[in-house]
């Protein structure tokens, strides 16, 4: 079944063009802003790890090495797009148009951080796993019902295709033919279990067939491939023919978190051979250099703005008072039931707060 679902290529990991259908798309424009946007969130992924060990934000989900995946999908967007993140997809979700304030007080265990900027459908960041699949078919059906050519795009990782809500979700999809594309990064490791361990089928692309939608596999490392994919089942989308599965092939340097130890369950020396073949920013780099379009100077000079940006919404961050953990048991229902006034007196009590 492996063979049926051949992983997807624009440009090779020495960062030459292996696909000349799409040599239309590699624009020097577009390759410097996938390149300065992935430039962007890595300098957010690693800013945030560096505040989480400081204690100036809770535990955070690091997301380096999935820059291209995540920056393809959300510039192959339309400004009314929705979009359907998983806690890893901060990325993403910056690069479409969130707050960077609030997507840093999300980390730190505010509400404000669930919501996006006036006018843009960005769905809070999903903790529990699947659960924003059936949302975003149910949303784009919407879309479909007041006749909008709008779409979504909903992400999540391997793991969640172990999940019922995946299989809801796509089934829903599919029959209703909602304008979605569901957009699986796979970094084969749910937490601590290999992909392997997951499922025995051979890829994640072949589960669209029960649901009779297409199934693509992506090099999710490779930004072309992902913008072209995307951009592609985006327009299928909008032409009223339902969703389309698109398997990114791509890998996180870190752990799951920052509350994990990789070592533990993975050999770190993959990582790190990964990170000096198929990295996302070190293959477009290597394209742009094959083309003479590198220039040091100017990169120099998006690494600084993207760290001067990045510290003035830590800034903003630090000013607002400390979250107050008694506010996730007020919004649960319209009026708390018993269990939950309970469990919030419990829960104070244990902090030593007041209920």
């Amino acid at each position: 079944m492996e063979k049926d679902f051949p992983i997807f290529q624009v440009m090779d990991q020495n960062g030459n063009i292996v696909s000349e259908d799409y040599k239309d798309l590699v624009t020097e424009e577009r390759v410097k802003k996938f390149y300065s946007e992935m430039v962007r969130i890595r300098t957010l992924d690693r800013k945030s790890i560096s505040l989480q060990r400081q204690g100036r934000i809770g535990t955070y989900a690091p997301f380096e090495g999935q820059e291209a995946s995540q920056v393809g999908t959300a510039l192959a967007l339309e400004s009314d797009d929705w979009m359907f993140p998983t806690y890893r997809d901060h990325g993403a979700a910056m690069v479409f148009g969130h707050s960077l304030r609030n997507i840093l007080l999300f980390w730190n265990g505010r509400n404000e951080g669930c919501v996006p900027p006036d006018g843009k459908k960005i769905f809070p960041p999903a903790i529990p796993i699947a659960t924003q699949i059936p949302h975003a078919a149910g949303a784009a059906f919407a879309e479909k019902q007041k006749d909008t050519k709008n779409a979504a795009i909903c992400y999540f990782g391997d793991g969640a295709t172990s999940e019922g809500d995946f299989h809801e979700g796509l089934n829903f999809a599919s029959v209703f033919k909602s304008p979605v594309v569901y957009f699986c990064q796979n970094n084969q490791y749910a937490i601590s279990v290999p992909i392997s361990k997951q499922m025995n089928s051979a890829t994640i692309a072949q589960k669209a067939l029960a649901y009779d939608i297409p199934g693509v596999r992506i090099d999710g490392n490779d930004i072309f491939a992902v913008f072209a994919e995307t951009e592609k089942a985006l327009k299928r989308a909008r032409n009223g023919e339902g969703p389309t599965l698109i398997e990114a092939m791509t890998w996180r340097y870190g752990s799951h978190t920052t509350a994990d130890d990789a070592s533990k369950y993975r050999d770190q020396g993959e990582s790190a051979l990964k990170r000096m073949e198929t990295d996302p920013l070190l293959r477009l780099e290597r394209w742009m250099k094959n083309e003479g379009l590198y220039d040091e100077a100017w990169v120099k000079e998006i690494e600084a703005q993207a760290a001067a940006e990045i510290d003035a919404a830590v800034q903003e961050m630090e000013k607002f008072p400390k979250a107050d953990p008694a506010v996730i048991f007020d919004y649960v229902f319209e009026k708390p039931t018993w269990t939950i006034e309970k469990q919030k007196r419990e829960y104070l009590e244990l902090i030593g707060g007041e209920a």
